[in-house]
């Protein structure tokens, strides 16, 4: 995946800056049933690194891509983040919770790209 999207390309230097990992981008844009055109999802490593990552997140947005989220959820146990940028839904989780869930495979259809990880 070339990242040409400077939104997707913002929120993964913000993760990559707090030392958060597994970070996979889902392609969604070919399914029309999608809620929006790129799940970014990531991993901390305790809910204070998950908030860190998410307030990273937040400014690299901010600053290289001059967007904010519509809503952030999740804030308040950390367990999981979800930040919503229109185009591009942000998820962020402690280990546990983002094995329950495994949404990078709720659309068996969407391509996925892992990101490597920097370390």
């Amino acid at each position: 995946m070339t990242l040409d999207n400077p939104l997707v390309k913002s929120i993964i230097e913000g993760i990559q800056e707090k030392k958060g990992h597994k970070i996979v981008v889902a392609d969604l844009r070919k399914i029309h049933t999608a809620p929006c055109h790129y799940f970014v999802i990531a991993t901390g490593n305790s809910p204070q690194h998950v908030e860190a990552l998410a307030d990273s997140v937040e400014e690299f947005a901010r600053k290289n891509a001059a967007e904010k989220p519509s809503a952030v959820a999740g804030l308040q146990n950390a367990l999981w983040v979800a930040m919503d940028y229109g185009t591009v839904m942000v998820h962020i989780f402690v280990p546990d919770a983002r094995e329950h869930y495994d949404i990078e495979h709720l659309w068996d259809d969407a391509h996925l790209f892992e990101i490597p990880e920097l370390d």
